[in-house]
């Protein structure tokens, strides 16, 4: 057994084996043993099946349990692993980088942004008190990665819980730790390690504007759901009691700014749909084993799962997996940011597989290989996500959101099923004043994660002062309980807009939704059908999106920015 030898070893290296008390032989076989099967159970983890919510709860508990065992005993023991084990610094950082990686695995699972915390408290015990820091001074390059694995995993946390100025603290001291890796050993991987420094970089700088406080630091915003903010529904507003349980968020945009898997768009609308993180008690709790047998809590947030660059099967198994385990009174929400595929020929017909899709991952024989695609003009691509495919989810509440060029495509859905369904729609083009901008994450996406941001950028701003930008957030506040007004009272909506209006997420989604497309119809630089977003099904214009009392409160948002000169008067007139 591994354990044994292990320990035979470590034993006859501190001196004769009957010199070691009993108690302190015992010390160091039981701590061989939790390292060991620790080991083993993280191991097992990359076998659990990605999709479905209940196979993987019992491992992750069992994993949990060792190794919180494992972390108390060697608080417990230091001395005599340090004297008897030979404990190092770096073997206890291991310790707890991979409760910091279960933590965070926790989160990806359940979505639920505590554990978040957790995760950033195991990561940063590691910094502060320098469990890696030796390790430079051994010659072993392996170890070198370890440490370097574990700052690119501690700023991806950080980048969720929108640490901003930790993030910039850790890319500085990954520059310099890469800088001395590759100095000292003449590896193969260093491209690969400047790409990350790179990527995360470009994923910082993403936000085109700046909040800025009295003395010119940045303010770091956060865009998850608060207390205040979806629009409170009021007395007498009649809506659907659907909640949003599962939400497929797809991202596969040419040279969109991107990091660990997460592109821009993706890591927006991740936010969209949390709310703000609560702190847990900061003790060694087994995530899913807080939670009484009895009696299910409500979810804080709805589950996701974050697919970059899916192909066409993993897709549908994901797919699959969420209606599946869709419960009662729920919604689906798939989210779609991808490059557009159009149809390659005429076609006599009109179904759903005959207006292209976009496309999910991208397949190099068909990108790179133009001659193929021409010589087959009967060719669909693969991996093209068309309406079609999506029409055996409709016999669910489904809500989609497309952020694409060929975004238009899913305008020709049909619904079979007669269950809610919506499908909002980015515009197809931009303008060519803001189209270099699309590798720093879409417009569309980012008026529904940071509305007052997205107006400020199409206004020409790049910078703003906090307490301007406070007022603006409180009057956006106004203008969204406004639009959840105009979309309660319109008797001509389409009811399916009205189910979904009772969740708070999706109301927030498609007030934003409202406002975004009243802004882009009323600027003047937006003038083209195809720069405005678009819906199915279709919203009645005169009582939304081009309503005069919606119109006023844009002017009057515009007049507090003093860009005013930006937007038209009206577009009643234009129409």
């Amino acid at each position: 057994m591994r354990t044994e030898f292990a320990l035979k070893e470590i034993m006859s290296s501190g001196g004769a084996e009957d010199d070691i008390p009993q108690g302190e032989r015992k010390t160091v076989t039981d701590f061989c043993y939790l390292l060991d099967k620790s080991k083993q159970l993280f191991n097992g983890l990359r076998d659990l099946p990605q999709y479905g919510q209940k196979q993987w709860q019992s491992y992750f508990g069992r994993t949990f349990d060792v190794y919180t065992k494992l972390w108390k005993f060697q608080q417990q023991h230091r001395q005599v692993l340090d004297n008897r084990y030979g404990l190092k610094r770096w073997q206890i950082g291991e310790i707890a980088s991979k409760i910091g990686q279960l933590y965070y695995h926790y989160y990806l699972r359940t979505s639920e942004t505590s554990y978040l915390n957790e995760a950033f408290s195991f990561y940063s015990a590691i910094r502060q008190r320098s469990y890696y820091s030796q390790v430079n001074k051994e010659d072993r390059p392996e170890l070198v990665v370890k440490k370097l694995r574990y700052y690119a995993r501690f700023i991806v946390v950080c980048l969720l819980l929108n640490k901003m100025d930790v993030v910039k603290d850790l890319v500085k001291e990954l520059s310099d730790e890469i800088e001395d890796y590759t100095h000292r050993f003449n590896t193969e991987d260093q491209v690969e390690w400047n790409l990350v420094l790179q990527e995360v970089a470009a994923f910082i700088e993403a936000d085109p504007v700046m909040v800025l406080n009295d003395d010119n630091t940045i303010v770091i915003t956060s865009n998850r759901l608060a207390e205040t903010g979806a629009p409170l529904l009021e007395q007498g507003m009649i809506v659907g009691q659907l909640s949003l349980a599962d939400a497929l968020i797809i991202g596969n945009c040419n040279n969109q700014v991107k990091f660990s898997e997460l592109t821009v768009d993706m890591f927006r609308m991740l936010q969209a749909l949390e709310r703000e993180p609560m702190n847990l008690a900061s003790q060694m709790n087994k995530p899913g084993m807080q939670e009484s047998a009895d009696k299910p809590t409500r979810r804080e947030n709805p589950h996701k799962y974050l697919l970059y660059k899916p192909t066409f099967s993993q897709l549908y198994t994901f797919l699959a997996a969420s209606f599946k385990e869709l419960p009662a009174n729920s919604v689906l929400l798939i989210y779609l940011s991808a490059t557009g595929v159009f149809p390659t020929g005429r076609s006599d017909s009109e179904g759903p597989y005959d207006f292209g899709g976009v496309l999910t991952n991208s397949n190099r024989d068909i990108i790179n290989g133009d001659a193929i695609h021409k010589r087959n003009q009967s060719h669909k691509e693969m991996h093209c996500l068309h309406p079609g495919d999506l029409y055996p989810f409709t016999r669910k509440p489904l809500f989609i959101i497309v952020d694409s060029s060929n975004s238009v495509a899913y305008k020709n859905f049909t619904n079979l099923f007669g269950q809610p369904l919506v499908c909002l729609l980015s515009p197809t083009a931009y303008p060519k004043a803001l189209q270099d901008q699309s590798q720093r994450g879409s417009l569309f996406t980012l008026f529904l994660n940071n509305p007052l941001m997205a107006f400020l950028f199409v206004s020409g701003l790049s910078s703003m002062r906090r307490g301007l930008w406070e007022k603006c957030q409180e009057y956006l506040r106004k203008i969204n309980r406004d639009i959840a007004q105009l979309l309660t009272h319109s008797r001509s909506i389409d009811q399916a807009f009205l189910q979904f209006f009772g969740d708070e997420f999706l109301r927030l989604l498609l007030t934003r939704f409202i406002f975004c497309s009243a802004t882009m119809r009323m600027h003047k630089i937006f003038r083209e059908t195809r720069n405005y977003p678009e819906s199915y099904p279709q919203l009645p214009r005169d009582e939304t999106v081009e309503n005069p009392h919606l119109q006023k409160h844009i002017l009057e948002l515009a007049s507090i920015l003093d860009v005013r000169n930006v937007f038209l008067e009206s577009t009643i007139d234009d129409y």
